[in-house]
């Protein structure tokens, strides 16, 4: 590790609400209370929850708080679960990692008869308050009075999962491998339940925040509106969020002033909205809601015209930090080809990607191509006998390694035997379909939980472009770097990536203002040199917004020209941003 430098990181980014009349409700007794004068005495209540939301708890506090009511739980309504699960195993399959993106619907889950049981239960007890809670409460009760969505960004999710606090959607299966239920989750409930949430998100009077499960906070239907138009029209970082991992190492405990006491931090994800969550200001009192939100109701000003038509609402462009500096390489891996991953597994695109080397200890190195001597049966055989077995696979003896530094970027298009090295920071920018990785050989480790991680050398095989040998490497996929523009103070470099890719990336060095303009497509920005810049709008349309070194932010098709110059501590040096965006 180098000298070490006092972090400006911002772990906890936030979106100013502006406007008197949006306000933040805070604390259950507060939310309750609002969802009782809004209901009256006899009303009908419909509360939709996400996957992740304790209802047990929020059942128990509506109880002591709303007063006299009738509580309904929807999941009473649902299939049986032996039925549900023969409805998603084609989805889901026996693959500990794979599946197929569903179609299914939440109304799929409900058993018609059993539905309108608890519909008729509700009419006929019409002197009193009812409440309908959990996914799906509206198919239970018709007209209801006021719609409340609780909401639950993925991380926290995941991390309620892995405490086995949270089971799939409609099973009773929180005792089940973290992994398995989180596989299940990606396949299939987050695409039901956003699917839900989207059909519902103009009509609901309340959203819930209920990440900090005993200190609730709320927003009217207008006030998310607003919010979300606000982010959609500036600059803005989502709340990124950090993992350990068996390879992982010590760099972003320093840069990112993280917990000193964890054994190390492999991942830093710090632009991948599905998974991510934003937050937003109300004087002091923060609102997180999942930034899928933004990209689901959002998506035209977003993504741009052009992107939203190719891909759909979804947000095409990832950038992650893989931290190794002081901890091992990570697993020896190939993605999938376009072709392969939409025969194989249903899926439009492919996860090319790129790493851009962000910092680098001592004899920092990356695996990239086939040597030029390499059998691919041999590299095949011994693969296989390696993983089955228990024996080693000589990685250098078929895997070109390449020395890195700081700065050199690196392009990995699907098909390319790939793996960073130790002692090296990356940033990973990829397109986003990320859990499909054929992970070929993991160095003999155990994960983190004590489990061999997945080797998935039965799909890994089909996809290794095996032309990709030392020259062909050197020529077409390492720092294909070269200057299309200059101006005062600043010059600009086209770094990837590959030509099949479909994103492209660009370097600005400056001391000086530098005009940008998103061309049609969301651009994602990482300060990759210096401690601080200032993103302007030319007429003022946002505020100035500040980044501070290795921070990924956003900038939505819609914003149109802007600039990036140096700022704070950086005024008068030299800094570097790399932006990824979609190519026409």
């Amino acid at each position: 590790m180098k000298e070490k430098m006092v972090s400006n990181y911002d772990k906890y980014p936030k979106i100013r609400v502006r406007g008197s009349e949006f306000e933040c409700i805070r604390g259950w007794e507060a939310v309750c209370r609002t969802i009782r004068e809004k209901s009256g005495d006899r009303g009908k209540i419909v509360i939709e929850t996400y996957q992740g939301v304790d209802t047990a708890a929020v059942k128990a506090v509506l109880e002591k708080n709303v007063g006299p009511c009738r509580i309904y739980d929807s999941t009473d309504a649902m299939k049986p679960e032996e039925e549900i699960g023969k409805m998603v195993y084609p989805y889901v399959t026996d693959d500990r990692v794979f599946g197929y993106m569903t179609d299914l619907n939440l109304r799929d889950f409900f058993d018609p008869e059993r539905c309108e049981k608890l519909r008729k239960d509700i009419e006929e007890h019409d002197k009193e308050l009812r409440i309908v809670l959990g996914p799906g409460a509206g198919f239970c009760c018709e007209k209801s009075d006021l719609l409340v969505y609780m909401d639950m960004p993925r991380w926290e999710l995941q991390l309620r999962m892995r405490r086995h606090e949270v089971s799939n959607l409609g099973v009773s299966n929180k005792d089940m491998e973290f992994a398995l239920r989180v596989k299940q989750s990606f396949f299939v409930d987050w695409r039901v339940l956003d699917r839900h949430k989207v059909s519902l998100f103009g009509q609901v009077d309340f959203f819930v925040d209920t990440v900090r499960p005993s200190d609730p906070r709320m927003v009217s239907g207008a006030a998310m509106k607003h919010m979300l138009d606000t982010a959609g029209r500036q600059p803005f970082r989502v709340v990124p969020f950090f993992d350990p991992g068996p390879w992982g190492g010590q760099w972003l405990k320093e840069v990112v002033d993280l917990d000193r006491n964890r054994i190390n931090f492999a991942w830093g994800f710090d632009c991948v909205p599905e998974e991510n969550s934003l937050l937003f200001d109300f004087e002091g009192t923060t609102f997180e809601t999942p930034s899928i939100n933004l990209v689901l109701t959002r998506p035209e000003p977003l993504l741009g015209p052009r992107v939203y038509k190719k891909f759909g609402a979804e947000f095409p462009i990832r950038f992650d930090f893989l931290d190794t500096m002081d901890g091992g390489n990570l697993s020896l891996q190939v993605h999938p080809t376009r072709e392969y991953i939409k025969e194989q597994f249903g899926m439009p695109y492919t996860q090319d990607e790129s790493y851009y080397i962000l910092d680098t200890g001592e004899d920092a190195e990356v695996y990239l191509g086939i040597r030029d001597d390499t059998d691919p049966e041999e590299m095949i055989t011994a693969l296989k006998e390696a993983q089955e077995n228990g024996g080693n696979f000589d990685a250098d003896a078929y895997i070109n390694k390449w020395p890195v530094k700081k700065h050199d970027h690196y392009l990995i298009p699907s098909g390319t035997v790939h793996c960073s090295g130790t002692n090296s920071v990356v940033l990973e920018i990829s397109a986003t379909p990320y859990i499909f990785t054929f992970k070929l050989w993991d160095w003999g480790r155990l994960g983190l939980d004590g489990k061999p991680r997945p080797i998935h050398l039965s799909h890994g095989e089909k996809v290794i472009d095996w032309n990709r040998r030392k020259q062909w490497t050197r020529d077409h996929l390492i720092n294909r770097i070269g200057e299309i523009a200059r101006g005062d103070g600043w010059r600009e470099e086209k770094t990837g990536l590959y030509v099949s890719d479909f994103i492209e990336t660009r370097r600005h060095w400056f001391t000086g203002k530098v005009p940008h303009n998103t061309g049609g497509s969301v651009n994602v920005i990482n300060l990759v040199e210096g401690r601080e810049a200032v993103v302007e709008s030319p007429d003022g349309r946002f505020e100035p917004f500040v980044v501070h070194y290795a921070e990924t932010f956003i900038i939505p098709a819609e914003v149109g020209d802007y600039t990036i110059r140096p700022g704070g501590a950086s005024e008068g040096k030299e800094c570097a941003t790399l932006k990824a965006f979609v190519r026409e």
